[in-house]
């Protein structure tokens, strides 16, 4: 196996990231509230959860923080050139001043939460950003400083690489000290990719994390806890409480504040395998209706997402769903597409009926194949938060597309023949899904002729995750599209994160002009367990 290079990575998170989290929150302390954080009077705002920067295009980007109090979000970003000295970003040589924004509110209303849009930017382009918040005094508070790059505006000669991953803080696995903390998201950090993708569950509020949990073979994981975490979440505070509650990891806050973040969700964001409508039967809730403890658990993931919200940007308090399907243009190299198949997600039944049900909804749908077939990037990546194949079993019925039968679609499974048979009807070349969900990387080849289903091209799906959750799999495949398993790799049954060889990740680069698509699914520790590179089609 190949080592990807991590400079001293053990000794940088068994010492700095442990001693940091074990310093500031000894093993076992039950923090009360950190989502509701409150200074002395008179003490300057802080920044509790750190910074992000996500959305990242050739021209814009969403700068995110959260602050200690009220106060309004301001950022300031210095543009470098290649030799790390600071140039006007507007393109007019040395001594000219940096781009200056001033963006929402942080209020109890977004629990402190605010965000600001930069548009106009120049493409191609590095910057360093200082994050800060003034209160209402106009008093200035802790600066947070972080860096990303604008995608390129045309071809360049130099390749771009990304990672992906999800699955964060499940099964009782949250920030353990002992092993320096979620030390995959080092792992990804160290590698200076230009971006990164959560495909979901990018916390686990159905998840209670105790302070202490026995690991299969009988070794004591050791968590720090909150108040919010050690219970399922009902309540808007408690959802809000998971995410601040894996922004208190070192290796997670250093990871956002130089890689843009591109974030879909999946179920765990609100309960396990939900859908619209469901009622739940779980005697650890008093909240019960699936619909409610889905507002709940979306709001507090926009609100920690950075992802653009123009009304709460606007008037810096009330809220408003962002729509969560998106494309982001990272060049003429690349586009990538952000699915959201859950907020449309029917009724997990065996997935046997003889008519379509809905997974991505007929909006999303043709919003897709209309993204893809205008594309004008030599690569169209698909980040999806279910697999295509997998079967996932959910009681009596199916989570998954799939179900479990090798015949022609049925259920979901007819909206994703829909998909790809209109992927192929206009011609769009170059596709390749990434997923994560299932708690183990793997890499699929789906092709017509081993299919039930035969109206589509072939195309290749990868898989990775868990970067710090339980370990699973790997699960069956449905035959119905004709998925080929390449490779994959999991971890013990409800393994934990401890040695990194149980989570994984997944890197891929895209070469000078789009010409090639190199994939490599990596563990926690940063040794390649699968390469596969792709050439395009024209």
């Amino acid at each position: 196996m190949q080592r990807i290079p991590s400079p001293n990575r053990r000794a940088l998170l068994q010492g700095a990231a442990a001693a940091a989290l074990a310093t500031t929150l000894p093993v076992g302390s039950a923090l009360a509230a950190p989502a509701r954080p409150v200074g002395p009077v008179g003490s300057r705002l802080t920044l509790p959860s750190g910074l992000q920067t996500g959305d990242v295009t050739s021209r814009s980007a969403v700068l995110w923080s959260r602050a200690s109090g009220a106060g309004r979000l301001h950022a300031v970003l210095h543009a470098l050139d290649a030799d790390g000295e600071r140039v006007s970003p507007r393109g007019k040589g040395k001594g000219h001043g940096p781009i200056t924004l001033r963006g929402g509110w942080a209020r109890p209303e977004t629990d402190f939460t605010a965000r600001l849009s930069a548009d106009g930017l120049p493409a191609g382009t590095f910057f360093e950003t200082e994050i800060f918040f003034e209160d209402e005094h106009g008093r200035r508070g802790e600066v947070g400083t972080g860096r990303f790059s604008t995608a390129p505006g045309r071809r360049s000669d130099g390749a771009h690489t990304f990672v992906w991953t999800a699955d964060t803080a499940g099964q009782g696995y949250g920030i353990n000290p002992d092993v320096g903390g979620m030390f995959g998201y080092e792992t990804m950090r160290s590698l200076a990719p230009d971006f990164f993708l959560h495909a979901g569950d990018t916390i686990y509020a159905d998840g209670p994390i105790a302070e202490s949990v026995e690991e299969p073979d009988g070794t004591v994981w050791h968590n720090l806890v909150t108040e919010e975490v050690s219970k399922v979440a009902e309540t808007l505070q408690e959802f809000r409480g998971r995410h601040s509650y894996n922004l208190m990891d070192e290796n997670i806050r250093a990871m956002y504040a130089e890689v843009p973040v591109i974030a879909t969700w999946d179920d765990h964001e609100t309960t396990n395998n939900w859908w619209a409508g469901e009622v739940l039967e779980d005697d650890r809730y008093t909240v019960r209706d699936v619909n409610t403890l889905a507002a709940r658990g979306r709001r507090a993931w926009q609100e920690y997402q950075p992802i653009a919200d123009p009304r709460a940007m606007s008037r810096g308090s009330g809220f408003e769903p962002t729509r969560i399907y998106r494309q982001i243009e990272r060049g003429p190299d690349l586009d990538v597409f952000v699915l959201d198949m859950r907020t449309d997600k029917g009724e997990n039944t065996d997935g046997l009926e003889q008519h379509e049900t809905s997974m991505l909804g007929e909006e999303q749908l043709q919003w897709l194949l209309r993204g893809l077939r205008t594309s004008k990037a030599t690569w169209k990546v698909i980040l999806a938060d279910l697999p295509l194949g997998i079967v996932v079993p959910d009681g009596k019925g199916q989570e998954s597309i799939a179900n479990a039968e090798d015949g022609a679609p049925l259920g979901r499974e007819l909206e994703l023949a829909r998909l790809l048979s209109g992927i192929k009807a206009q011609k769009t070349k170059n596709i390749v899904f990434l997923t994560g969900d299932v708690h183990y990387c793997a890499a699929h080849h789906y092709s017509p002729e081993r299919a039930a289903f035969t109206d589509f091209d072939p195309f290749w799906e990868f898989v990775a995750g868990p970067i710090n959750s339980g370990s699973f799999g790997p699960n069956e495949m449905d035959m119905t599209f004709g998925p080929h398993v390449d490779f994959q790799k999991a971890g013990p049954t409800m393994g934990s994160p401890r040695d990194g060889t149980g989570q994984f990740f997944g890197r891929v680069e895209v070469a000078p002009q789009g010409e090639a698509f190199t994939v490599e699914l990596i563990d926690a520790n940063g040794d390649v367990q699968y390469t596969r590179t792709l050439t395009p089609e024209s």
